[in-house]
């Protein structure tokens, strides 16, 4: 066996792994190593693999000072002394995460508990690192001593190219991460998670667990194609890979009874179990088949869930409020909505905002059906919620990501303005959120122009062209079009407000156009899609309701 076969366990290794081919990695091109990482270059040959690992590790750019190998036999005794390796206490920063064997022998497993007591000593303002023993454990496989893995642990912990995000290391990086994958899954798994909704109290709960997939729960022969292209691409795999890994899991548990009382060890149990229905190819083909946001858009998106983190003190591990006490039964009450139907919306919104509780702002039965009245109430408020019950008992709505203030922006014209996260949905008769498209408006791509008649139906301007032919074309699902820059009058937003009209262009071709008085109300249903319309084409409103977000 090679120089790196000192901690594996070939009985338990995987066979494809153990093939002694002489092949080398040559290459240096970036788009190339991706391919060869996506293909499985070097996953059938241990040794290349190692030095593979070992290659694109080293050139990860880290601190001035950063422990290596020497730092390691230096201090290992003073540490660990004369104590079993198997009984050595793991730091509290790892929070009992799973510590995975993986196909580690005797002398692996107990190594993997030193190396990470020395990493603790060299790194003390890592607070929270859940993932550490796993890729310890992992790169153990590939070392030729503890001293090398701990080297090579510690050049990832160190990395300290500001664009290049590997492994968390405080709470407010792992829960913000957490709260990014709920983004994700909502936005792109949304049958996965509807499910979560339907057996789960607590959502994001659920989604927490997403590291623990990859880094606990995952066979060796998974985890290691992961770390291939992880290693190469980056955090955005992970995120890849947590999501094919639920929508396999969705497609293989559908209309199945739960076989544990709990969704969470359903999950992980299908994780472990993976090999019976998914090959370590599938997995990877599902998860780079999603059209996923930009690794700038996912590096913003998540830097917005860590600002609302720290404005609420969530910046060390405490109890999450769920979902049932955000929405309580006990302090909410509408006239549209039941409080299952509440906490049903608030699963959809964004999870920097599902912290909050709802806050009634504008009510027609008590404000009266005056749009200037919906403004002053509204205005201030950045996110809101608008709820519509119809005459006919139909009820839908809209989650409005901006401020109305900013409609003032365009003067006396309609002016579109909002982000990617608005959306609408219908709750009766039947449930069903749309997902946002891009609305394009021609008329406002002429300079100097004004837009003629204001009161214009929404139906004028979508049309099947204003669907993106590429998800890629789409905005960020938070950002507003100023960050990308794109000319405001070709490309406006998905909200519009006037003196005369309110419009909401929410998604999947469905919009919602609503009189100055608040009595009436059309909405427009693109043909382009086979889904259910909004509601009725032309209704009369009963109850309107605008709904904030107290913290």
């Amino acid at each position: 066996m090679d120089v790196y076969s000192r901690f594996v366990d070939w009985d338990k290794m995987d066979v494809s792994a153990q093939s002694q081919d002489t092949k080398e990695l040559t290459c240096t091109d970036l788009h190339e190593l991706k391919q060869l990482a996506r293909q499985g270059y070097w996953a059938k040959n241990h040794s290349l693999r190692a030095k593979v690992y070992h290659k694109l590790i080293n050139s990860i750019p880290c601190r001035t000072v950063t422990p290596d190998a020497n730092v390691y036999r230096d201090i290992v005794v003073k540490i660990v002394g004369k104590r079993s390796s198997s009984s050595l206490p793991l730091p509290e920063f790892v929070d009992n995460s799973v510590v995975p064997t993986y196909c580690l022998n005797a002398e692996g497993v107990g190594a993997v508990r030193k190396i990470i007591l020395c990493i603790a000593n060299q790194f003390p303002d890592i607070s929270f690192c859940p993932a550490l023993p796993a890729v310890t454990a992992l790169l153990l496989h590939y070392s030729r001593d503890e001293a090398e893995c701990f080297e090579q642990v510690c050049r990832i912990l160190a990395c300290n190219d500001p664009s290049k995000r590997l492994v968390d290391q405080t709470f407010l990086a792992f829960e913000s991460s957490c709260m990014t994958f709920g983004d994700l899954v909502n936005k792109y798994c949304q049958g996965a998670h509807k499910l979560m909704v339907a057996v789960s109290e607590d959502v994001l709960e659920v989604y927490s667990d997403w590291q623990r997939w990859l880094f606990g729960e995952l066979p060796m022969a998974y985890v290691a194609r992961v770390f291939d292209v992880f290693l190469v691409e980056g955090y955005k795999v992970l995120y890849r890979v947590a999501l094919a890994l639920l929508k396999f899991f969705h497609k293989v548990r559908a209309g199945q009874p739960m076989e544990s009382d709990s969704i969470q060890q359903d999950i992980r149990a299908f994780v472990r179990d993976i090999s019976k229905s998914v090959s370590p190819e599938r997995l990877l083909e599902k998860a780079f088949a999603i059209r996923l946001f930009s690794r700038k858009e996912i590096q913003l998106l998540q830097m917005a869930n860590e600002k609302a983190l720290q404005q609420k003190g969530i910046t060390v591990k405490q109890k999450r409020q769920n979902v049932h006490l955000a929405v309580h039964a006990e302090n909410f009450k509408s006239e549209i909505v039941s409080v299952k139907e509440m906490r049903d919306i608030w699963s959809w919104i964004p999870e920097r905002f599902a912290l909050c509780q709802p806050l009634l702002l504008f009510t027609t039965l008590e404000h009266g059906c005056s749009l200037s009245r919906f403004y002053s109430h509204s205005e201030g408020h950045e996110p809101t919620l608008l709820l519509i019950k119809t005459t006919a008992k139909e009820v839908c709505g809209a989650y409005l990501s901006t401020d109305w203030s900013e409609r003032r922006r365009g003067g006396n014209k309609l002016s579109f303005f909002g982000t990617g996260e608005c959306f609408v949905f219908r709750l009766q008769p039947e449930v069903e959120r749309y997902e946002w498209v891009i609305i394009k408006h021609p008329e406002l791509a002429s300079t100097g122009s004004e837009t003629e008649n204001h009161a214009q139906p929404a139906s004028s301007t979508l049309s099947s062209s204003s669907i993106p032919s590429d998800p890629s074309d789409r905005l960020s699902p938070f950002l507003a079009a100023r960050h990308f820059n794109l000319p405001s009058k070709t490309a406006s937003m998905f909200m519009a407000g006037s003196s005369e009209c309110i419009i909401v262009g929410g998604g999947d071709g469905q919009a919602l156009y609503l009189d100055a008085d608040l009595n009436h109300g059309r909405t427009s249903h693109c043909n382009t899609f086979n889904n259910q319309p909004l509601c009725s084409e032309s209704f009369q409103i009963s109850i309107l309701e605008v709904w904030g977000f107290r913290d």
